[in-house]
């Protein structure tokens, strides 16, 4: 992910650009809605325009005061989040609603149920009064990253809007798809598919990635005999219940990737938050390596780090797939695998939540196919059959 500047030199910090993107912050902390709103309101593309202290609070506002992204907590009085969120995207489904919760097993679970349920993203907040005084490595962590994600999925709501928002009264419902943006590039060059059958699966994705992994799994044909490698965009306890919903919801041998492990097929490695994950050989077994090296692209667990293990360790037999997600995660470690003759194929632009990784290497003229979410598991499988176009 590529940071983002916090404030513009031509407009004093604080105050909001006429086309800011309109955020409500959600939770029963005042203390975090107050660091929340300060994080916010240091970049001058963002505004925000309402608080609430509970879920039921929170709809009733939308409903008075229309806005583009909603930071939401989960444990709350009165209303919780996992109970306002359809609440909230019934009043405007096209607002966008990022979780804030803490790393407990309880939140993460809820977390992922809440991104199952229409959730855009989600955000770890800080605990600690340390963090929550506002210094230190992982305050600026936090507040890059949640900068990052309500000024893009802001400017993506406020994109696939008919109208632009307006203090005091909703835009009208809209049918249809997505709004295009005409002034982002979006020339599109695939290459041909080669005749070699992969023995690996590698996966990359970010943001909506939880939607779509589990499209992606549960659309494939059963019983689907290679190993798949995933890595997630996700911190540290979240990735092992995540791996827990995909099995329960694809029937698939599904966990989170443990080092020394030998890659098997027939089974789905998920790296662990805060942990790269990359693929070794000894000999003519492949294992699976977990290390804490710098996080690459802002990420820990990257796609890149995968990628390029993967093009080192099977060469032309790897096929890697790029999900949706924000960034551009994955495209070096892309050109790598392109280089030693894999094949790379990214979900469209349509069915993205967010174009940024499939569209960074769709732009970068290295995938084999761009296809629909829902057509991506056909494709595989045809590919591993050898039965490709």
């Amino acid at each position: 992910m590529a940071a983002l500047p916090v404030a513009t030199a031509a407009r004093p910090v604080g105050t909001p650009a006429p086309d800011a993107v309109r955020v409500m912050v959600v939770d029963d902390s005042v203390v975090i809605r107050g660091l929340i709103k300060r994080t916010l309101g240091s970049h001058s593309g963002l505004d925000v325009v309402s608080m609430a202290g509970n879920g039921q609070a929170a709809v009733d506002k939308l409903q008075a005061l229309p806005v583009d992204v909603i930071v939401l907590d989960i444990e709350m009085p009165v209303m919780d989040g996992i109970t306002a969120l359809p609440k909230l995207l019934a009043v405007d489904p096209d607002v966008k609603i990022i979780i804030a919760s803490t790393l407990s097993t309880r939140n993460a679970d809820i977390s992922i149920r809440c991104l199952e349920a229409g959730a855009a993203d989600y955000i770890p907040k800080p605990t600690s009064a340390r963090d929550i005084g506002g210094t230190g490595e992982d305050i600026d962590r936090f507040g890059r990253e949640l900068v990052e994600k309500v000024v893009t999925l802001g400017r993506i709501a406020r994109r696939n809007r008919p109208t632009p928002l307006r203090r005091g009264g909703h835009p009208p419902r809209r049918g249809g798809p997505p709004t295009r943006d005409p002034t982002a590039p979006r020339l599109v060059v695939t290459r041909p598919l080669n005749a070699v059958r992969p023995d690996v699966v590698a996966i990359g994705s970010s943001t909506g990635g939880p939607h779509a992994l589990k499209r992606f799994l549960g659309n494939l044909a059963a019983p689907f005999k290679l190993p798949i490698l995933i890595t997630q965009h996700m911190p540290p306890t979240f990735t092992n219940i995540f791996a827990k919903h995909l099995a329960a919801q694809t029937r698939m041998a599904c966990a989170e990737a443990v080092d020394g492990e030998a890659v098997v097929g027939g089974r789905v490695y998920i790296a662990p938050g805060d942990f790269h994950m990359v693929v070794e050989c000894r000999g003519a077994q492949r294992f699976i390596r977990l290390n804490q090296r710098a996080p690459e692209n802002f990420c820990r667990p990257a796609v890149d780090p995968l990628f390029r293990s993967i093009a080192d360790a099977y060469g032309r037999r790897a096929l890697a797939i790029v999900l949706t997600g924000m960034g551009c995660d994955g495209l070096i470690g892309a050109r790598e695998l392109t280089k030693a003759g894999g094949m790379l194929v990214a979900q469209d632009e349509h069915t993205s939540v967010v174009w940024g990784m499939p569209g960074a290497v769709a732009e970068a003229g290295l995938c084999n196919a761009v296809l629909p979410l829902d057509g991506l598991a056909d494709l595989v499988t045809k590919i591993v059959a050898g039965r490709a176009p």
